[in-house]
């Protein structure tokens, strides 16, 4: 057997807070809520030796009923290392071998970039890197003077105008944000993937204090927010949505300015935003970019295969070549 242990769900938030990586991405509630858009089960691997290695995943089911994959969830995951001198490179082996004890021919991890976790992959995982994502530094003196002079004056525009900013802790109901962000995504082309179920936002409903709705209103109408993960040290953007009134007043910079000072004034270290879409260097990124322009991380993602002739019947051709869309016979 695997000297990986797979913790029970009851104790999975607990040994993480033990540990003191119980970041937002890698907590019970995140990854079950994540198995909506990727169905799958959840599991968290933990190896204790020297150190300690804890990684929250998602075991999918094959497309042909027989085996599995792993992928982490939507967002920012792979093994966490901690301790002074943690066991990263017994992990990669010891999770090879419960793979192949668990019929699992393949796994695809969303690395997290403030664990910088992709730098103790080993040769065996192919680390794909991406551009990079914005960590916002909070304990910069001055937050609104080191912003881009692009968002300082959009944040002006909207306090000139009136806008208001509000944050929400444990929001248990948030549908004027849902409308607002498919609004956002209905004017921005977004994949359907993008469009999620009724049974997402209420999974997220209930991850309690751990969410904080940041909503800017002027008039009475909220015309941008942001729904963000808070557990300290790192607040977290998630998803955000702005009216087409709140693009002209400036809104959304003023939305995501006030929740940095929030998360400043709660004694966070980062607010992270995140990168472009699909890990890309596009407009999102440059926007995200000029809120810190020192605030940028490495970001990557792993691909692995387990079980090498099962992953060339699956795949076939595809099978030769890791690059693009990962397992292949997925796409």
């Amino acid at each position: 057997m695997s000297g990986l242990v797979e913790i029970d769900s009851l104790a999975w938030d607990g040994l993480l807070e033990e540990l003191g990586c119980a970041d937002a991405y890698l907590l019970r509630g995140y990854v079950e809520s994540a198995c909506i858009l990727d169905p799958g089960r959840p599991v968290l691997l933990h190896l204790r030796e020297g150190g300690d290695v804890v990684f929250p995943a998602i075991v999918r089911e094959l497309p042909s009923g027989r085996g599995h994959d792993v992928i982490t969830p939507y967002g920012y995951g792979g093994p966490v290392a901690t301790g002074a001198d943690p066991p990263a490179a017994r992990f990669w082996r010891l999770y090879q071998e419960w793979c192949e004890e668990n019929g699992v021919v393949t796994s695809f991890v969303r690395f997290h970039p403030l664990f910088a976790n992709q730098r103790l992959a080993p040769a065996e995982v192919s680390v794909e890197p991406l551009a990079s994502t914005v960590a916002w530094r909070l304990g910069l003196p001055d937050l609104f003077g080191a912003m881009h002079e692009h968002h300082r004056r959009a944040c002006r525009k909207a306090t000139r105008a009136g806008v208001e900013v509000t944050a929400r802790e444990s929001p248990a109901e948030f549908s004027a944000f849902v409308s607002l962000y498919e609004e956002t995504m209905d004017r921005a082309g977004a994949r359907d993937f993008y469009l999620f179920p009724p049974s997402y936002w209420e999974a997220l409903a209930r991850l309690g204090p751990g969410l904080v709705l940041f909503d800017a209103e002027v008039g009475g109408e909220v015309v941008a927010s942001a729904l963000c993960f808070a557990t300290p040290p790192w607040l977290h953007f998630h998803l955000g949505g702005t009216a087409e009134r709140g693009r002209a007043l400036g809104a959304g910079n003023l939305v995501f300015y006030e929740a940095a000072c929030w998360a400043r004034d709660q004694g966070y270290e980062r607010f992270h935003l995140g990168g472009g879409v699909g890990g890309r260097d596009d407009s999102l990124l440059t926007f995200k970019r000029r809120f810190d322009r020192g605030g940028l991380l490495e970001c990557a993602v792993g691909k692995v295969v387990h079980d090498a002739a099962a992953y060339r019947a699956l795949a076939g051709r595809a099978a030769d070549d890791l690059d693009g869309f990962f397992p292949a016979y997925r796409g």
